[in-house]
């Protein structure tokens, strides 16, 4: 199993980013899939998840209305749009195989950093 993120950068508050994980080494639609983060000095925290078929989604509440998260079955790969950018975002992303319940017992990529500064 593999997944491998990209996109993160260094951006103003306000501004946006979209993240991009893919995945390999397992059959992906079979697998919801998971965005989680990591603050500085802080734990992971679950960020959003989405469902096989991209039809059931959720959010932490500090990001509803602002993140997005999709996928594409035909790219192993899954996105998270992230628009209105804050400091508080800023952490390093993993995604991670697997939905709310299952995702901190799957597999995990390498992380992306973001970082929202003025």
């Amino acid at each position: 199993v593999q997944l491998v993120e990209s996109g993160g950068a260094m951006v103003q508050p306000g501004e946006s980013l979209t993240l991009s994980c893919t995945a390999s080494g397992f059959t992906f639609d079979a697998y919801f899939m998971t965005w989680v983060r990591q603050a500085p000095g802080k734990g992971l925290e679950w960020v959003s998840s989405i469902g096989t078929t991209g039809a059931l989604i959720n959010y932490v509440d500090s990001v509803k209305d602002r993140f997005t998260i999709s996928r594409d079955n035909t790219k192993n790969t899954v996105w998270l749009q992230m628009n209105n950018l804050k400091p508080e975002d800023t952490a390093i992303y993993f995604c991670a195989q697997g939905g709310m319940k299952h995702w901190k017992t799957g597999a995990r990529g390498p992380g992306t950093q973001v970082t929202v500064s003025s």
